[in-house]
């Protein structure tokens, strides 16, 4: 991990505030269960995941998640959901970030995100199973069959990863050159 300047602490606050108001900007699709919303709140995170490393996307993902479960509150009281968006967040950034820097070609960002996205959907339909939906029964006494988590959770956390992906591909493709500069400069300071 590389050790953090005040540039890098700047432009993590930076992507940490724009994720924060990408999250506020989210939206149900239609045929999953309401509570699963989309929002492009991981592409800051994969830009500071890819320029600056990996510490940087995780305290991004951190960041947006504290600054909303403070703004907004949480059903629960306890932000369950804050957590479940935060560890998903870290699991789609931290495959994309190991084989993207092994294998430093489009074609190299292009396995890490997929392989990001599929490690997200499958670690999170491990873990609601285990972890969040027993935590919403015992916050909020709302139980959900664990089928959902075939039918809803997994074909959700894939479209979702499928979305943000592709817009984090197309700024990143436009932005390539500045955010190569960036990097430099950060590993200069």
């Amino acid at each position: 991990m590389k050790k953090m300047n005040t540039r890098m602490f700047v432009t993590v606050g930076m992507l940490s505030a724009i994720s924060y108001v990408l999250m506020l900007f989210n939206f149900p699709i239609p045929p999953f269960p309401k509570f699963l919303m989309v929002d492009f709140s991981d592409v800051p995170a994969l830009i500071a995941t890819v320029t600056l490393g990996p510490l940087a996307g995780i305290l991004v993902e951190l960041f947006k998640n504290v600054i909303d479960y403070v703004m907004t509150g949480s059903d629960t009281g306890v932000p369950i959901g804050h957590a479940a968006n935060f560890i998903a967040g870290v699991l789609l950034i931290l495959p994309t970030y190991y084989i993207y820097s092994r294998f430093q070609s489009k074609k190299g960002l292009l396995i890490g995100l997929i392989t990001g996205t599929v490690v997200m959907s499958i670690s999170m339909g491990i873990l609601n199973y285990f972890v969040f939906l027993p935590a919403y029964k015992y916050f909020m006494n709302f139980e959900l069959p664990a089928e959902i988590i075939i039918t809803g959770i997994v074909p959700f956390n894939i479209l979702k990863g499928i979305l943000v992906t592709s817009v984090f591909t197309l700024l990143f493709v436009r932005l390539q050159g500045l955010l190569s500069r960036q990097a430099a400069l950060n590993k200069a300071a």
